[in-house]
């Protein structure tokens, strides 16, 4: 697997985006959501979230807030989704930004899957978009996107490094959260069709970290 890792950073140079290119690195803080910096959701968990996202970007001086990969948090607890199967340790990253925020491919892709996971704490809109290398197929997962992002999508469409091919859902569609992209990248998708787990309990935390690594390997925004 350190070879994988490996071969994923050397896909890309520098700082690599996947929402709208007019946000460049300084402008994206890294934000902790994780039980150490517990968010009380217990009333208005949308408002509540992007409160506290709002507050941290005033504070930082940024634009976008990102994080998350690893990080046990309690954004789950309302949602049986998650809690039936106690799941809280997020195995993607997620960019917090406006609704409507283009959504773009970090390398070369086609289309593999999309679907809409619509119960209360998934994804909502998703797409998963296959990479193919000489010897290495892996995929990249897009989660918490607009419906309208699903409209004009094929499966086996090609999406070009760079070019926007989604956008941002709002909570009223993203399986209610205050908007955000979750982008996860997996080395084995399995029997999945637009769809993959973003979260994983401590139990099967190994397999999920290897089968998922860090997303910063391509994106390199710190």
């Amino acid at each position: 697997m350190k070879l994988f890792q490996q071969f994923l950073s050397q896909l890309t140079t520098g700082f690599t985006p996947v929402i709208d290119s007019k946000f460049e690195r300084q402008d994206y803080g890294l934000v902790d959501l994780s039980v150490n910096r517990s968010i009380n959701l217990e009333h208005n968990p949308i408002q509540k979230t992007q409160t506290f996202i709002n507050q941290f970007l005033k504070q930082t001086n940024k634009t976008i807030a990102f994080g998350g990969y690893l990080e046990q948090r309690n954004l789950y607890d309302r949602s049986p989704h998650f809690t039936n199967q106690l799941r809280d340790i997020h195995i993607g990253l997620d960019i917090w930004c406006p609704a409507n925020t283009a959504v773009i491919s970090p390398l070369n892709a086609v289309v593999h899957s999309f679907k809409d996971n619509c119960e209360l704490g998934d994804y909502g809109p998703t797409t998963i978009l296959q990479h193919d290398f000489e010897e290495i197929t892996f995929y990249t997962l897009y989660g918490h996107l607009s419906r309208k992002s699903l409209d004009n999508i094929k499966v086996g469409q090609t999406i070009t490094k760079a070019s926007p091919f989604a956008e941002i859902g709002s909570a009223e569609v993203n399986g209610s959260y205050a908007p955000h992209l979750h982008f996860q990248i997996i080395r084995d998708l399995g029997d999945y069709f637009g769809d993959f787990p973003g979260v994983c309990s401590k139990a099967k935390l190994n397999h999920f970290s290897n089968n998922c690594p860090d997303p910063n390997l391509l994106l390199k925004i710190y």
